[in-house]
């Protein structure tokens, strides 16, 4: 089982950018397909970015390609989430997971498809 620690999140003005981390600890992660998600106010959780373990293949919500670029380091288990251009829509928390109850190879994208989850770290765009 791999536990998973989102770090990296913030308050910044629309245009800023910033980078989210998530540690994995724990057995396999350099197996899993990974993926973050978040969730607004209000909203369901909803998917952002994934990445296959060999990092061959990555996956992103329409609403940040362009903007946000997911990459993983398997010798030192951590997933990132590079956000550039961020917007007031962007706020939310963000949530890291871990696709580890079967092998992948695509990208997945449905919140069913991933089994274990960090607690989520908290991005606040202002206008």
């Amino acid at each position: 089982q791999v536990q998973l620690v989102e770090s990296g999140g913030g308050l910044v003005q629309a245009g800023a950018s910033l980078r989210l981390s998530c540690e994995a600890s724990g057995r396999g992660f350099s197996s899993f397909a990974m993926g973050w998600f978040r969730q607004a106010p209000g909203k369901e959780r909803e998917f952002v970015a994934s990445i296959t373990w060999s990092g061959f293949h990555t996956a992103y919500a329409d609403a940040v390609k362009g903007r946000f670029t997911i990459s993983r380091d398997n010798n030192n288990p951590s997933v990132f989430l590079q956000m550039n251009s961020l917007k007031s829509e962007d706020t939310a928390v963000y949530y890291c997971a871990a696709a580890g109850s079967r092998s992948y190879s695509y990208a997945p994208k449905q919140v069913r498809e991933f089994s274990t989850w960090g607690q989520g770290t908290q991005v606040t765009v202002s206008s």
